[in-house]
């Protein structure tokens, strides 16, 4: 059966018996044994039997499963096992003690939304999944991109300046630089042939003296 259809007939089973305080919860995201947990309070053994024997009754007259019913013999707490769905009959002092509510009450479920067997109305919220952002983002991503192409060219034109003049300029600077190199090579040479014919004659200038 549909959790939603058994959990409206659990709802409406307890409330024809005039349970009291009564909770449900979303399980789903806690354990994997079961989908929805309820709790809920009778004033006496016979009122907590006969809310049992209500919920068993309704499930099974819509062709619901009973797998077990714990605790009939006292009725101070009384577990129906519906598979899916495990509804706690309890008395006020039992149900103050154990405190189960606590342990499973993480997610609680509105009973009007369940005996509609419609989903909690935080489930209907609108909020932008992540196929409608990018959806949504595309276009500008598109936009940027087009800027980024016709960016593109232009930076390959200047660079293409740039490449141009460059051959313009470094045609001078290297006949700068050969001619420089050029004039202090022989100026270089003239200086060393120079030293090299003085010094013959230094030597023969001190043999004389001596």
């Amino acid at each position: 059966m549909d959790i939603k259809k058994l959990q409206a007939l659990v709802i409406d089973a307890l409330e024809d018996v005039k349970a009291q305080d009564i909770k449900l919860f979303d399980t789903v995201h806690m354990t994997s044994l079961f989908d929805r947990l309820v709790v809920a309070s009778g004033t006496s053994n016979r009122q907590t039997k006969a809310l049992a024997a209500s919920v068993r009754d309704k499930v099974k007259s819509n062709g619901g499963d009973i797998v077990s019913i714990e605790g009939e013999g006292t009725g101070e707490w009384v577990l129906v096992d519906l598979g899916d769905m495990i509804v706690h009959i309890m008395q006020p002092a039992i149900r103050a003690y154990y405190r189960l509510e606590e342990i499973w009450g993480d997610k609680e479920v509105s009973l009007s939304v369940a005996k509609r067997g419609e989903k909690a109305p935080a489930a209907k919220k609108t909020t932008r999944t992540t196929a409608k952002v990018e959806a949504e983002e595309k276009p500008a991503r598109k936009t940027v991109a087009k800027t980024a192409a016709k960016k593109a060219p232009a930076k390959k034109a200047v660079a293409k300046k740039a490449t141009a003049k460059a051959p313009a300029k470094s045609p001078a600077k290297t006949a700068a630089k050969s001619v420089v190199k050029s004039a202090a090579k022989p100026a270089g040479k003239t200086a060393a042939k120079k030293t090299a014919t003085k010094t013959p004659a230094k030597k023969a200038a001190r043999k004389s003296s001596n």
